[in-house]
């Protein structure tokens, strides 16, 4: 059984998917035994709380720097016995200390269909409003293996999600949360807890039954 943290920094509406697919059974050989947040007043705490999950506080404020923050979040990791990380609405970047200690173990879900409108810049309702103005039909959301390069690590797994006329920019975030991210971030999660996913160069592959 793999230890999955989950690093949030808001309201937890993706770590409640991770939550109710624990709850449901959808997540196999895993379960979320620890929510580090970097604020402590973010709702997703509450969300943990509700559903017996322990949690930590690790505050930004509290650090000189991201390297010491970096570092903070490296202990706190290494004390729970993490097997995989997931960052839910986690609104820091993490120093390559971090990435390099969990190789392939750091999972993250960005609202597009990475390499489309992903990178520096690109996150939250940023990237919806991009979505809009280019005037693509389909847009999605990535789940992803994290590295050194923003959005650039192995994709794991991609939803599309149609985007439609009267689209605002809060209407489509909406549509893609329920539609994919909510959908294969857990799925992905499932995948990694069950060893079920191989990773080639920095291209990631589902191993098949």
């Amino acid at each position: 059984m793999k230890n999955i943290v989950v690093l949030v920094s808001g309201g937890g509406t993706n770590l409640q998917a991770l939550i109710d697919a624990q709850n449901r059974g959808d997540i196999v050989n895993g379960k979320i035994t620890c929510v580090i947040s970097s604020k402590p007043n973010a709702y997703a705490l509450t969300r943990a709380i509700n559903n017996s999950i322990p949690t930590r506080i690790v505050q930004a404020k509290d650090y000189k720097d991201n390297i010491d923050y970096s570092k903070a979040i490296h202990e706190a990791l290494y004390e729970e016995y993490a097997d995989v990380i997931v960052l839910a609405g986690f609104m820091t970047i993490l120093d390559e200390l971090v990435i390099k200690a969990y190789p392939n173990k750091i999972i993250n879900v960005h609202p597009s269909l990475i390499p489309s409108f992903s990178g520096k810049g690109f996150y939250g309702i940023n990237v919806h409003k991009a979505v809009l103005e280019s005037g693509v039909k389909l847009t999605g959301a990535t789940v992803h293996f994290v590295n050194e390069i923003a959005d650039g690590g192995a994709i794991i797994l991609q939803k599309a999600v149609e985007v439609k006329r009267d689209d605002t920019p809060d209407i489509l975030q909406k549509r893609v949360m329920e539609e994919a991210e909510w959908r294969i971030l857990p799925q992905a999660v499932s995948l990694f807890c069950q060893d079920k996913i191989e990773i080639i160069g920095n291209k990631a592959f589902i191993k098949e039954e």
